[in-house]
């Protein structure tokens, strides 16, 4: 039997990388999955996918950013499934990037909108039908280890970190525990998408960053994922944990400096990995 045997899940931003081999693993485990992102093609992939690797999984297109659109994704969950036990809220961007004198207001507000504001309605309707469950949200190393160019991002992930705390202190009376997890450099189409480099090439940059010498993968934070949504975790709530391979704990084993032919040094706005960007 899974870990998730009978356990119904939504995981938004799940049309590829981290919320695709989230849906994956966790259909895998025995979970039904509502997968939610606004590719619909790569959604619609991602939930055959996840389908043949274990329960029936689907799709629904989904802005997070839109109140209504989330109260649509959880009631999918329920008349498709009859419950809603693990909500992931994954979806993501790079948003506003660049030095903040150049960040226009615009794309400061996109930014806070997918990353923070998207969480809070993944998070507001809790689980309480379901006689609790867990609640998992992506944060990132950005929320507390500043990096120069991503203001906005970083401003964001904080937020979501305490939003984090603040709520499992709430929801612990009935039953839902509220959890992140902050990944570190993670090969990702949005990852490779802002530095603009192909699959191997960010694998070897990422490899100098961090103690364990190997990029991380989307599986790596799905095995997190699949920890806190299942009841080996049932005694842990309100907590960051950080998957990054040591990053975080010192300098790495060699940082690159950073390449001024990179977007991260320009202001403008990183969208959806699969849009081009604006």
């Amino acid at each position: 039997m899974g870990a998730l045997q009978g356990k119904v899940a939504i995981i938004t931003g799940a049309a590829s990388g981290m919320g695709k081999a989230t849906a994956i693993l966790f259909a895998r485990e025995g979970a039904h999955v509502v997968l939610a992102d606004l590719n619909a093609a790569g959604g619609e992939e991602a939930a055959n996918l996840a389908s043949q690797a274990g329960m029936r999984c689907v799709f629904q297109r989904t802005d997070v950013t839109s109140e209504s659109d989330v109260a649509a994704l959880i009631a999918r969950a329920t008349s498709a499934f009859g419950r809603l036990d693990i909500l992931f809220n994954n979806a993501g961007v790079g948003g506003a990037v660049g030095p903040v004198e150049d960040t226009a207001a615009e794309d400061w507000d996109r930014t806070q909108a997918v990353l923070l504001r998207g969480a809070f309605f993944g998070i507001k309707p809790a689980l309480r039908a379901a006689g609790g469950g867990s609640i998992i949200s992506t944060t990132s190393v950005a929320g507390f280890y500043a990096y120069p160019t991503l203001h906005a991002y970083g401003a964001a992930k904080a937020g979501l970190m305490n939003l984090t705390r603040s709520t499992a202190i709430q929801l612990g009376i009935d039953r839902i525990r509220v959890n992140c997890i902050s990944p570190g450099n993670i090969v990702t189409p949005m990852i490779g998408g802002v530095q603009g480099l192909d699959k191997a090439a960010v694998e070897e940059k990422f490899a100098l960053t961090q103690p364990i010498p190997r990029a991380g993968q989307p599986e790596d934070i799905a095995q997190a994922a699949l920890f806190l949504a299942s009841d080996a975790s049932s005694f842990i709530t309100g907590q960051n944990i950080v998957v990054d391979g040591g990053m975080t704990i010192g300098m790495g084993r060699r940082s690159p400096p950073p390449d001024p032919t990179q977007p991260q040094t320009r202001a403008g706005y990183v969208g959806p990995s699969f849009a081009p960007a604006g």
